[in-house]
């Protein structure tokens, strides 16, 4: 047990500025990834909209890998469902990136299951070093 009491009776620590920066560049690699998703589904059906969840998917869970935590994965996700959201709005002009069809609604839904599914199933804390196990 922690001689220093429970985490939530320490004072609130600023994170270091490396961290700070990695989770600015998954969430606009997010973006990134949103964009490059919605461009791809509507060009080629059944391939292009597998191949842009599996992109988020791989995003999401890399991220989770790289900062050891849910967090790695929330940033990108937060990232790709702004993008996304603000692809689906309409222009002035009436033009607008999504189309009325099913594939765009499978994108949408799908991607934010993907986002659901990869921040819960997200690397969570997990004890490290000699003394996880008992009895070793």
């Amino acid at each position: 047990m922690n001689e220093r009491g429970s985490m939530l009776a320490q004072p609130l620590q600023r994170p270091p500025a490396g961290r700070v920066l990695l989770f600015l560049g998954l969430f606009v690699l997010g973006g990134v990834v949103g964009v490059a998703g919605a461009l791809v589904q509507a060009g080629w059906f059944p391939g292009g909209l597998l191949l842009a969840l599996a992109g988020e998917a791989g995003l999401l869970l890399g991220g989770a890998r790289a900062t050891d935590g849910r967090g790695g994965a929330v940033a990108p996700a937060a990232g790709w469902m702004i993008a996304v959201i603000l692809l689906t709005a309409s222009r002035p002009e009436g033009d607008f990136l999504f189309g009325a069809g099913g594939g765009s609604y499978l994108f949408l839904l799908g991607g934010m299951a993907v986002a659901v599914i990869c921040a819960t199933l997200g690397l969570g804390r997990q004890p490290m070093g000699r003394d996880v196990r008992l009895g070793k």
